[in-house]
């Protein structure tokens, strides 16, 4: 895994945008649609709780953010009521993408890839 402003690269695949790492260790797109209305208060699309609702599903061990190369991506305040049910780390993507190199339980990591 590595990464750099405007992309991240999982097992060989560089992804351009926003990503999902699964618990299964699948990786799906950011859908950050519900997020996109509360651009205008952020400045710039958050990380919000209604975007958080796939993980009862998947229940993680850990909950990995990457709030991108600079550590700007807005966390809301209802997102980090849904951190509370999880063990999480919230720092920047290059951070993360380092741990997630050595972590051996069920994780969920959301991986913003500018800012």
């Amino acid at each position: 895994m590595k990464t750099r402003n405007g992309w991240v690269e999982i097992d060989g695949v560089r992804y351009d945008h926003d990503v999902v790492v699964h618990t299964d260790r699948s990786v799906t797109k950011r859908h950050k649609k519900p997020s996109k209305r509360l651009k205008s208060t952020y400045g710039h699309t958050p990380l919000s709780g209604v975007e958080l609702g796939f993980l009862i599903h998947e229940q993680p061990a850990i909950l990995y953010i990457g709030t991108g190369q600079y550590g700007d991506l807005p966390v809301t305040p209802d997102a980090e009521d849904v951190f509370r049910h999880y063990e999480t780390v919230v720092r920047p993507t290059p951070d993360i993408v380092d741990l997630l190199k050595e972590e051996p339980r069920p994780f969920v990591a959301i991986l913003h890839v500018n800012c």
